[in-house]
């Protein structure tokens, strides 16, 4: 860091070079001026950790100097030591004291009592230059953090985007090509059935369980692609998909669901629906998994141009402890897929009584 900077204002050059020659330390800078006009030049292009200023100059005085260098937004807060002769009296002083002075010292000064008011201003200076650097580096760390959080968010928002995406293929591909082809084999299996001479009946009740199990291998594929991406999420918006989700859940589990949606909210686009519906979908998971529920409340509305979906069950009730623990990586991603519609989750758990989740989405911000 640079050496602080003291600055001597004096008309008088015998003043100004004893007093520099005595203040003159490696540990700080000494610049002097021989008038007002001089001083302000000087405080316009640097930072001084103190001020020695004569009172009575020509021109400039020292009180007015002084009141200039306090105008300036950049030295406003400059110390400065007025140095003044024994004639000088008390209105005088308080004067001085009004423009801005932190203290008076008599010409010519003692030198230890100089150099020990002048260390005290260097030494504070030093250390607020070392505060302001922390200061800066800090909120440069502050900076990069915040930005590298930014670049991780859009990350995340993009992987979940890719994910969805294939999602949706792999349904498809699943749904349409894997089921076509096993209702298309069943079709087959029944045409060769019914082309059987009667004395062959035998080997067509052997066939039978085999068209069973490809029915159940179509319910299966059924099942596996809705679980991938729902097609009444694409085909009929969020309403129609919380609706069979909830009685999917139902059917899993046994859970008795009370469901209330309003016929005000409006259809979503993908993403908004796509983050809604998988946040249901995991809320309905952690009921499943660890409330110990017998009963789920779900409602959907709409509220002030926002999205509202809530969950309540009647289970043990989730800690206040894991809500906010980084450890809980579920409602962590639950977060995060809401926050870039400026959304968000509120989970509150009471012991034995159930939790309630609620989820905001505003349908205006993007």
């Amino acid at each position: 860091m640079p050496n602080a900077s003291i600055l001597i204002v004096d008309d008088d050059s015998k003043n100004r070079i004893a007093l520099s020659e005595l203040l003159q330390s490696a540990e700080h800078d000494v610049v002097v001026a021989e008038s007002g006009n001089e001083a302000l030049r000087h405080v316009l292009k640097q930072d001084f950790a103190v001020i020695l200023l004569d009172v009575r100059m020509p021109g400039l005085d020292g009180f007015e100097t002084a009141k200039l260098i306090r105008g300036r937004e950049r030295s406003q807060h400059t110390p400065i030591i007025f140095l003044t002769g024994a004639d000088e009296d008390l209105r005088s002083m308080f004067h001085g004291y009004e423009v801005g002075a932190v203290d008076y010292i008599l010409k010519p000064p003692i030198p230890e009592a100089l150099k020990s008011k002048v260390s005290v201003f260097v030494e504070l200076d030093n250390k607020n230059s070392v505060l302001t650097q922390e200061i800066a580096e800090r909120k440069y760390a502050e900076e990069r953090l915040k930005k590298s959080e930014e670049n991780l968010r859009a990350l995340a928002a993009r992987l979940q985007l890719v994910r969805e995406e294939e999602r949706v293929r792999i349904s498809r591909e699943i749904h349409d090509e894997l089921g076509q082809a096993l209702t298309g084999l069943k079709m087959e299996i029944n045409a060769v059935m019914n082309q059987l001479p009667r004395d062959e009946m035998n080997l067509a009740a052997k066939v039978e369980p085999a068209l069973g199990q490809i029915d159940g291998i179509i319910q299966i594929v059924r099942r596996i692609a809705s679980g991938l991406r729902p097609v009444v999420l694409d085909q009929l918006g969020l309403t129609a998909a919380i609706e069979w989700q909830t009685k999917e859940f139902l059917k899993r589990t046994g859970i008795r669901c009370e469901l209330s949606l309003s016929g005000e909210v409006p259809a979503l686009d993908q993403e908004r629906s796509t983050a809604a519906f998988r946040i249901f979908q995991e809320l309905l998971t952690n009921v499943a998994r660890h409330a110990r529920a017998t009963r789920v409340e779900i409602e959907m509305r709409l509220e002030s141009d926002t999205l509202i979906l809530s969950v309540n069950d009647n289970g043990k009730g989730i800690a206040s402890t894991l809500v906010q623990s980084p450890k809980s990586l579920g409602l962590l991603g639950m977060r995060e897929r809401i926050l870039p519609f400026g959304g968000s989750m509120e989970i509150v758990g009471s012991r034995n009584k159930g939790t309630r989740a609620k989820i905001s989405i505003p349908l205006g911000l993007r």
